[in-house]
């Protein structure tokens, strides 16, 4: 069972869609965020990755709106470097719908409702969804002459969570089309919408290499 806290510290970016059961590396130099890795890593070392929605630039240095479902990780790794900027390293444990935002620190904290039913218990996808995506991988890989290095990852051992995660995360999505995979409400209805989006990609690399 995971033990994550009601309220969390909320880290958002405009370029960062985060996954459970994945790793992301960040750099951070803005004052108010590495007050709050500081402050995480004297506790439970837990913050929630959100991604700001369009026109944040308009007010970046105050709180433009961001989604309302975001990824909770934990800083497994972290450095401190001289001038008090960091390097961490997240791990994704569970999606969270924010309930409340609250701005009471230099930084945003929120009012957290984890998505439990996407972590907890045995997701599968069953055969058929599972071995589809695998070919649609492949299908992708080769048409971008990438189809040795697709072949070779696709060998290693993953969970259907840890398939799916890994692949809404890295492949060559806008940041809406990913937080749109974040959203799904199973693992299943996440992973016929990142074949939606493969099938998508496949059908305009196609379309290219025609014209050219």
């Amino acid at each position: 069972m995971l033990d994550i806290p009601k309220i969390v510290p909320v880290f958002p970016l405009p370029t960062v869609v985060f996954f459970p059961k994945t790793y992301l590396p960040l750099h951070v130099f803005e004052p108010r965020y590495r007050e709050m890795i500081s402050e995480s890593l004297k506790g439970d070392r837990i913050i929630m990755m959100a991604l700001l929605k369009e026109g944040w630039e308009n007010n970046y240095y105050g709180n433009p709106e961001i989604y309302p479902v975001g990824c909770v990780g934990k800083i497994v790794k972290n450095q401190v470097l001289e001038d008090g900027r960091y390097n961490i390293l997240l791990y994704g444990l569970v999606r969270a719908r924010i309930k409340e935002p609250i701005f009471k620190k230099s930084y945003r904290q929120a009012w957290i409702e984890p998505m439990l039913a996407m972590e907890h218990g045995v997701q599968t996808l069953g055969a058929n969804l599972r071995d589809g995506l695998l070919e649609q991988l492949k299908e992708y890989g080769k048409l971008i002459g990438a189809q040795p290095q697709m072949e070779h990852f696709l060998k290693i051992e993953m969970d259907d969570e840890t398939l799916v995660n890994l692949f809404s995360a890295e492949l060559n999505f806008t940041m809406t089309e990913k937080q749109f995979l974040l959203e799904a409400e199973t693992l299943s209805q996440q992973c016929k919408r990142l074949m939606d989006l493969i099938q998508f990609k496949i059908h305009e690399v196609a379309k290219g290499q025609a014209s050219s």
